[in-house]
């Protein structure tokens, strides 16, 4: 018979629709609003005594809680409402202070078998779910004053080379290299040796004044050149940023340039926010210095505290060089592992060729002295102070740590290859290679505004799009009903698992559902029974040119399929090209009408041909369709 599958084309549908449903079913599990409770770094432990307080900041402050839980990393308390969760973020803050993080969650609800089959919820969008929102400045300024502390280095270097004589070269409060001479021909002859290897740099000579007896050069950079290094440090920055995003395998975040400095990072539906803000919110460096030699003087030497209070207890403060080795961004790649012969974690840096060099010349003559690994965190903090109506208000204060990691007597000459020692645990080298691996920052970045959105908007848009899907669904139904009868419930049933594959193919692909994307899956409901509109009205006319219902039913969705595939293969073109050059919003409206075109394929004409067929297809003595 013409319309009749082979037997496995049917189990194939059934087996397809089985797993959509499969895969589909996380979603209607809604998430426990939570709290997180997570150390400020990786290497802090979260025991009961955290949770212990916790709970009772909770039952002081007469919040309702349920299913609280602690491993060692971090705790977590769930509750019934977002007002609920909202309030018990202030209190919990107040009583643990700043020493931990206390980030807003949520806590699937999910059953097990499910995530063991590797079927999880889709993440829903800021504007849906709400997620986590960083406005981070970026300190150009300190990029254009390490630019001139690296450039008057090598002009001291050049000129100990050439054998021209000064007395200094250090810079000055505007952050320009200034050079002192005995003789204005020592002056005049450091001028022309340096200034052809940096043409971005205007020499300007300062003759000796009255009393005076050095002659000096003052070296700036330009206007154009230090817009160029702030855009360039800028845009590592941002580099930086998207490195660090895909390590924590965030789904369509948004990592923007806004202003001249400013860079905004989100992510939407994000499930851990507590691992976002501590890997987004620390922007870390390495810097290798030598360990300064007992009889330096004070102006070349600068003192850091250790890393953890056992080696500062037992070590105190060290000294350092200030001329520095080398820093992180000359660092290639970064791995953590731990040592075979002492079992200590440590992480394993590989540097470029220009920082291999570096580290090889440095180390070359210092084999014998210690260098020391200095870890480099900008942070902010709240302190209180008073807005302009003399409210009280808790304000973000920026400040940096600067501590040990490492001090180790150089063996021998180091070159693109070694590694750091002295981390107190894997989790720490692990978060130490994430940070390193993704790249170095250009310059110190600040969060000036962290915020983490609330789904109390997304549940109000969310309502907004059922609505919508509902109201377009139920219309589509009873119009098919109405329009094509017995025909149009096989359309009508295959609509709906239609939209359970989309569900299902979004929550496998770990796509972010937006707003926007509910207009996709309200767009593909139409172009869905568009197909089966086709279909029928090409078997409605093969019955009134007197064809036998078989024949017109083989002739409907044979003839049908080309134009079919033409309209939809065309909308999906256009679909990935929205997706290839669209940003946020417009990319999620296309993941949902591509998704939804694939599927509304094989829903529309393959599952509602096997209900036809099904129906109709043993029927020998068929008369009559009631359609």
């Amino acid at each position: 018979m013409q319309n009749r599958y082979p037997l496995w084309k049917y189990l194939l549908i059934v087996l397809v629709l089985a797993l959509g449903f499969i895969y589909a079913i996380p979603n209607l599990y809604s998430p426990d609003p939570a709290i997180q409770i997570s150390g400020e770094s990786s290497g802090m432990v979260i025991d009961s005594q955290v949770l212990e307080k916790a709970e009772a900041a909770l039952k002081s402050a007469g919040i309702e809680y349920f299913g609280a839980q602690v491993d060692a990393r971090a705790a977590l308390l769930r509750f019934k409402s977002d007002e609920q969760q909202l309030l018990a973020k202030r209190a919990i803050q107040d009583a643990l202070g700043g020493s931990y993080v206390v980030a807003l969650n949520l806590a699937p609800t999910t059953p097990k078998w499910l995530p063991s089959m590797g079927a999880e919820p889709m993440k829903l969008g800021l504007d849906l779910r709400g997620g986590v929102h960083f406005l981070m400045e970026v300190d150009t300024a300190s990029a254009v004053s390490k630019r001139q502390e690296v450039t008057a280095d090598e002009i001291k270097e050049k000129l100990r080379k050439a054998r021209i004589r000064y007395a200094s070269v250090a810079i000055n409060t505007q952050g320009a290299i200034v050079g002192r001479f005995r003789t204005q021909e020592l002056r005049d002859q450091a001028i022309s040796e340096v200034r052809r290897d940096y043409p971005d740099l205007v020499f300007v000579a300062n003759e000796a004044t009255t009393g005076q007896e050095e002659f000096r050069f003052t070296a700036s950079l330009s206007e154009t050149s230090v817009r160029t290094l702030e855009d360039e440090a800028l845009s590592q920055n941002l580099i930086t940023l998207r490195n660090r995003v895909n390590e924590l395998g965030v789904a369509e975040p948004v990592v923007q340039r806004q202003g001249r400095n400013r860079i905004i990072v989100q992510l939407p539906g994000i499930q851990d926010t507590a691992e976002a803000k501590r890997i987004i919110g620390k922007t870390a460096n390495l810097e290798f210095r030598l360990e300064a030699k007992p009889d330096a003087l004070i102006s070349a030497k600068e003192s850091f505290p250790w890393r953890n209070e056992m080696d500062q207890a037992r070590f105190g403060n060290q000294f350092l060089e200030r001329q520095l080795i080398l820093s992180g961004d000359h660092v290639n790649g970064a791995s953590s592992s731990l040592d075979p012969e002492t079992n200590i974690p440590q992480v394993n840096i590989n540097l470029d060729s220009a920082g291999g060099t570096k580290m090889n010349l440095a180390t070359r003559y210092n084999i014998g002295r210690r260098m020391g690994i200095l870890f480099i965190e900008y942070k902010t903090r709240l302190e209180e102070g008073q807005d302009e109506n003399g409210e009280r208000v808790m304000k973000p204060v920026q400040y940096v740590e600067s501590k040990i990691i490492n001090l180790a007597t150089i063996q021998s000459a180091l070159g693109v290859q070694f590694r750091i020692t002295g981390l107190e645990s894997m989790a720490e080298a692990s978060e130490l290679a994430l940070l390193l691996r993704a790249g170095a920052l250009a310059a110190p970045m600040y969060i000036v505004e962290e915020r983490t959105i609330g789904p109390s908007l997304g549940a109000e848009n969310i309502a907004v799009g059922m609505t919508a899907v509902k109201w377009g669904m139920g219309a589509v139904l009873l119009f098919m009903l109405f329009y094509y009868r017995a025909f149009g419930l096989v359309a009508n049933i295959a609509l709906v698992c239609n939209v359970i594959l989309i569900v299902s193919v979004m929550s496998l692909l770990g796509a972010t559902l937006t707003l926007p994307g509910i207009a996709g899956i309200v767009l593909t409901i139409g172009m869905a029974v568009d197909a089966n509109v086709l279909i029928f009205s090409r078997i409605r006319e093969e019955l009134r040119n007197g064809a036998p219902p078989q024949m017109a039913i083989y002739s409907g969705y044979e003839r049908a399929w080309v134009t079919i595939l033409d309209a939809n293969l065309t909308t999906l073109i256009v679909a990935v090209i929205l997706y290839a050059v669209g940003t946020g919003p417009i990319r999620g409206f296309a993941v949902t009408l591509s998704v939804g075109i694939l599927t509304s394929m094989f829903t529309a004409v393959m599952c509602s041909r096997a209900m036809i067929n099904l129906v109709y297809g043993s029927r020998k003595n068929l008369q009559k369709l009631w359609i």
